[in-house]
């Protein structure tokens, strides 16, 4: 296990009925280690940083990767060498489908999708220290009503919502792309839960999926799903996820 933070790490360890861990908060000193070599597996969940650190050298090491922190592939270049390096070390770059589904189905219509449009709905809490309010100046604690609060690309929500919608990243990539692919996010102090809502057109007809997804125990960011869907693409070698650049 791996985190910068060594509080982090006893913290998670702690929660864990196996206690033989190895804890690395040294990224040359995890990568030297007799349990990294042995390894050919890593899931990230850590943040798009971690991603933008350390997936390059991981990939260049030989090691399959899962990523959950999918917004960092909205940097084309960073896309661009994780998939060079995929390739050239013979890895592979696995997605979870995370909070929402669909995703099969977007994949399989891609070349004849006209729209696709994600619209997310959650509570004032589970959207806490994003970017967007406080470069718009907006308390988001005074909304008080259901609110329409950001409409545009995926790129541009990814940025300004980077723990929030790592499911707009799975969309793009999986069918328009993220200039093409639009994403409405709506506050809704009423709800408890993570409401994302899939609206798709195209030649294959038309596709609308909403789930009501329960929120992560201790952190209302994310949905228990997602949770799920990582622990189910390391199970199955990406039954629940989609391989990257295939």
């Amino acid at each position: 296990m791996f985190d910068a933070d060594k509080s982090a790490t006893k913290c998670l360890v702690a929660r864990l009925t196996t206690r033989n861990i190895s804890c690395f908060s040294d990224f040359t000193d995890l990568i030297s280690s007799t349990e990294f070599k042995q390894s050919s597996l890593v899931l990230e969940c850590a943040s798009q940083e971690a991603v933008r650190l350390f997936a390059r050298p991981l990939l260049k090491l030989g090691k399959d990767m899962i990523i959950m922190s999918v917004g960092a592939l909205t940097d084309s270049a960073l896309l661009s060498d994780l998939l060079d390096l995929s390739a050239e070390n013979g890895t592979s770059l696995v997605l979870p489908t995370g909070a929402i589904a669909g995703i099969d189905a977007i994949r399989s219509a891609r070349e004849g999708l006209k729209s696709v449009k994600l619209i997310t709905t959650k509570n004032p809490k589970a959207l806490e220290g994003a970017p967007f309010f406080r470069k718009n100046n907006i308390n988001l604690h005074a909304i008080n009503k259901r609110t329409t609060i950001y409409y545009g690309t995926a790129a541009e929500a990814i940025l300004n919502f980077p723990a929030n919608v790592n499911v707009a990243s799975i969309l793009a990539l999986a069918g328009l792309g993220m200039q093409k692919t639009m994403v409405r996010i709506v506050v809704d102090p009423r709800i408890r839960y993570n409401q994302h809502e899939v609206i798709a057109e195209g030649k294959f007809g038309k596709l609308n999926i909403k789930l009501k997804n329960n929120q992560a125990e201790g952190n209302p960011r994310t949905s228990y799903l997602a949770i799920l869907s990582a622990i189910e693409t390391v199970r199955s070698s990406s039954v629940r996820g989609f391989r990257i650049g295939t």
